[in-house]
């Protein structure tokens, strides 16, 4: 089991990626990318999809014709972890350059 990013381990992690910010509600961290259409939003939520199986942590999202926001948080640790900041880095390396 993952354990939870508390102190200054969470406060690196988070500067670590880009364009994700801490959700207001819950302990987690969420980022919106847009697209040009939907066809290009649903291709990238394909690949993200791929990787989240692959690694076995899988995102919360939501769709809306070309936007995409995602939310993560490890759910068994009750918080964000180490395994939220990797898929983070996973999915940017996957979205439009312009989303970076």
């Amino acid at each position: 089991m993952s354990e939870k990013l508390v102190g200054m381990d969470r406060t690196t992690a988070l500067h670590e990626i880009h364009g994700w910010i801490e959700h207001e509600e819950r302990d987690a961290i969420r980022k919106t990318y847009h697209f040009a259409d939907f066809s290009e939003a649903f291709a990238f939520m394909v690949r993200v999809a791929f990787f989240a199986e692959k690694h076995g942590h899988h995102p919360e999202w939501f769709n809306v014709y070309n936007r995409v926001e995602i939310i993560l948080s490890t759910h068994d640790a009750g918080g964000l972890t180490q395994k939220d900041i990797n898929l983070a880095r996973l999915i940017d390396e996957v979205a439009p350059s312009r989303e970076k």
